[in-house]
């Protein structure tokens, strides 16, 4: 019997991998903006929105954990290799973005280079826990 305050585990896992030569900032900037794409992309993994004792209503966020990995320049584009593979939903953040302001021009960076030559800064990836674990072989959590 399942009580309220039961551990939750979830069959899917919400993960980000970052570069592990980043700066604080940037690892930071690059983490909410690749989030943000698994969240409209999966709107399942969406929680209620929050209300507090004084009924100030406040946005729905996920509603399971977001793991945090690094990984070297060659892991980050192996484990991309195998999220592709795999069709799991995929969003990524290249060096080139860094020159970039807007989504438009993020767009046009992403577009402008083939999918095996991509500067990987970060990448984000949803799906069952067994596929995202293969696809994260090797990289560490972020610390």
């Amino acid at each position: 019997m399942r009580t309220d305050h039961a551990p939750v585990r979830f069959d899917t896992k919400i993960a980000v991998v970052l570069r592990d030569d980043l700066l604080t900032w940037q690892r930071l900037n690059i983490t909410a903006f690749l989030v943000s794409g698994i969240g409209t992309a999966v709107p399942e993994v969406i929680g209620q929105p929050y209300e507090d004792a004084g009924g100030v209503r406040y946005l729905s966020m996920f509603r399971q954990p977001v793991l945090v990995f690094e990984a070297g320049k060659e892991l980050l584009r192996a484990a991309h290799a195998r999220a592709v593979g795999r069709n799991l939903p995929l969003a990524v953040f290249t060096s080139d973005l860094f020159a970039t302001n807007n989504d438009r021009d993020n767009r046009a960076a992403v577009r402008a280079v083939a999918t095996g030559q991509l500067d990987l800064v970060g990448m984000a990836t949803h799906g069952p826990r067994n596929a995202v674990d293969k696809v994260l072989k090797g990289a560490s959590m972020h610390h």
